[in-house]
């Protein structure tokens, strides 16, 4: 008999905590606060993602109309966007670097992220060429620092399996559209003085994102444990990897410069080329949509070495055709060129970086591939589309053939090491 107050032995045993079918319960209500936890990470992430491609896709189109209304000729807006891509070659791997050194790679986006804001809120007092340029520059080197920091801190998510990189990602190429194209029809009616408000406004965005997003720091080695930047430089996998990401991203360079053109000239309305390229991005979205299941049947490099097959394809159609059903069909291709080849690119640097390098590792091929080599196709773009006009795009074939070689090269590399 059991004393006055006391349980017997078998209600003991028969406590909830031991039932199978509590323990299932509780295990269920774990997974759903963890598929919580995740999805609140991946809305934080693609909110910011979301915030910094409004201001891109505001700013890349119609950045020289502003500079234009200013004033200035058409040489002097060339000779600021060149300095501006140049000052991102410079300016982006130094910044990357300390915040890997420093671990904070959270505060570094806040801080350019407000900068960004100044800098382009002081274009409000500039008047002539030489102060437009200062701020010019002022931008360039707060602004381009965004995306390369934001690319190692999600991957860092990422590589502990809490959020998806390309569903994540996809919010920026839509939000990319929704401001190429909203900015546009605005245009269509207002003084192009309003653009400077709808930058300001994305990177007021942009600000607010950036607090949002979760601190990340690890524990920081000692300093002489830490690796050196010049372990990237002697890496030869890497080394290879920076020359095929280079050439398939500036393989695009023709396209971006040149392709309005060339469709306007062939007789197609702005709103025909504006859906093209519209077409372009939303390829680009429903292929990160479905990144994580290519990413696991290609790998990085497999990723590479398609993005240079679809370039190959897609550049040699647009030299030979103009004719819009041609065009709509190889558009498709623009989740190939630009979207494997950065998916690719990013997962490469996240498996492939040590440990306390990531972020430098991101600055490097951000401004090697969108700062240098762009740099230089464009301007070849240039001098062979005043030259050959539409055929320019197969200089872009050859580009997408030399990085598919050297992204198979790399490739075997890899199979001979594992």
């Amino acid at each position: 008999m059991p004393r006055i107050g006391e349980q017997p032995r078998s209600m003991l045993r028969a406590e909830p905590s031991a039932s199978p079918r509590f323990r299932l319960r509780r295990g269920s209500q774990r997974r759903i606060l963890a598929a919580m936890s995740r999805f609140t990470l991946s809305v934080r992430f693609a909110g910011y993602y979301g915030a910094v491609f409004l201001a891109l896709g505001i700013y890349l189109p119609f950045w020289p109309v502003w500079l234009a209304q200013r004033g200035l000729a058409a040489a002097e807006i060339g000779l600021l966007l060149a300095l501006t891509s140049w000052v991102k070659v410079l300016s982006v791997p130094p910044i990357a670097r300390l915040a890997d050194r420093t671990g904070r790679v959270k505060a570094a986006i806040v801080l350019l992220s407000a900068a960004s804001l100044a800098s382009f809120a002081a274009f409000f007092v500039t008047e002539r060429f030489w102060s437009i340029l200062a701020v010019q520059l002022l931008t360039a080197l707060a602004f381009h620092g965004l995306i390369p920091l934001a690319e190692s801190h999600t991957m860092r998510a990422v590589g502990a399996a809490e959020i998806d990189y390309g569903r994540v990602r996809l919010w920026g190429s839509a939000a990319f559209i929704l401001g190429a194209l909203g900015a546009g029809e605005l245009l269509a009616r207002q003084d192009p003085g309003l653009l400077l408000w709808l930058i300001l406004v994305a990177l007021a965005l942009t600000l607010f994102a950036s607090l949002g997003l979760p601190e990340r720091r690890g524990p920081l080695p000692e300093p002489e444990d830490r690796p050196r930047a010049s372990a990237l430089l002697w890496d030869r996998r890497f080394l290879l990897f920076l020359a095929a990401a280079a050439l398939l991203q500036a393989s695009h360079a023709v396209y971006y410069g040149f392709s309005a053109l060339a469709w306007r000239a062939a007789g197609l309305s702005d709103a025909a080329v504006g859906w093209l390229w519209s077409e372009g991005v939303l390829a680009e979205i429903v292929f990160f949509a479905a990144s994580g299941v290519l990413l696991r049947r290609f790998g990085p490099t497999g990723l590479l070495a398609l993005a240079g097959l679809g370039g190959v394809v897609r550049w040699t159609v647009l030299a030979g055709t103009t004719a819009l059903p041609a065009l709509v069909a190889v558009q498709i291709l623009h989740a190939l060129t630009f979207g494997a080849a950065h998916l690719g690119a990013v997962h490469f640097i996240a498996r492939h970086a040590p440990q306390g390098l990531a972020a430098t590792a991101q600055g490097l091929y951000a401004a090697l591939s969108g700062g240098l080599a762009m740099g230089l196709a464009t301007l070849l773009a240039g001098r062979l589309y005043e030259t050959f006009e539409a055929q320019a795009f197969l200089a872009m074939a050859v580009l997408s053939a030399a990085g598919l070689a050297l992204a198979l090269v790399l490739s075997r590399m890899r199979a001979a090491s594992s």
